[in-house]
């Protein structure tokens, strides 16, 4: 699971135009929701957490948020509100979770060399992209790897042959063809 540190402070604003005015200034407001208490709102520099999101966009990554005067909060990326037109950030919600719960996560599966198969012929079909883990974030993969330089023609490998931490459950159907060498022109199974 990635993670990303972000500086923020508590703001005391809200409303359409206060709103206005700290954007022109190059900050965005954000929300914190959940940990059993108050939404808590906050300000964060806006050049800077733009940054943070392009890097981690549509990623699985656990935030800290460093907030001033108030100690650290881990949050995950909730809504990220953008200006239509301007394609500027308008508003982030983040939710904090808890680091020792199990939760869900799409994890993207990387497929690494050539199948012998394909050397001699063969085509790769790939028939998973993502598969569905459960366990405790930080031990959330950010990718599986999948090695597939020994597939031979009709070989395949499945769902439960990719290799994930010991405290990580697949949830993905097992069974599922993950990627597999067919000979040309034949239907994949």
């Amino acid at each position: 699971m990635y993670q990303v540190e972000i500086a923020a402070s508590q703001r005391k604003s809200s409303g359409k135009g206060p709103m206005r005015q700290m954007r022109m200034k190059g900050v965005t407001p954000a929300v914190v929701y959940g940990g059993g208490g108050e939404a808590m709102m906050l300000e964060m520099d806006t050049k800077i957490l733009t940054a943070k999101l392009l890097e981690f966009a549509r990623k699985n990554t656990v935030v800290t948020l460093q907030i001033e005067g108030l100690g650290e909060k881990k949050v995950r990326i909730g809504e990220v509100q953008t200006d239509p037109v301007r394609d500027t950030l308008i508003h982030v919600d983040f939710c904090e979770i808890d680091l020792d719960k199990d939760r869900r996560y799409t994890v993207p599966v990387v497929y690494q060399g050539t199948a012998k198969g394909v050397d001699l012929g063969g085509d790769m079909v790939i028939e998973c992209r993502k598969v569905v883990l459960e366990g405790k974030p930080l031990d959330i993969p950010n990718e599986c790897m999948v090695d597939v330089t020994n597939l031979a023609m009709g070989d395949s490998i499945t769902c439960g042959q990719i290799a994930i931490p010991e405290n990580v459950r697949m949830v993905t159907d097992t069974s599922c063809n993950a990627v597999s060498v067919i000979k040309p022109g034949q239907k994949a199974a």
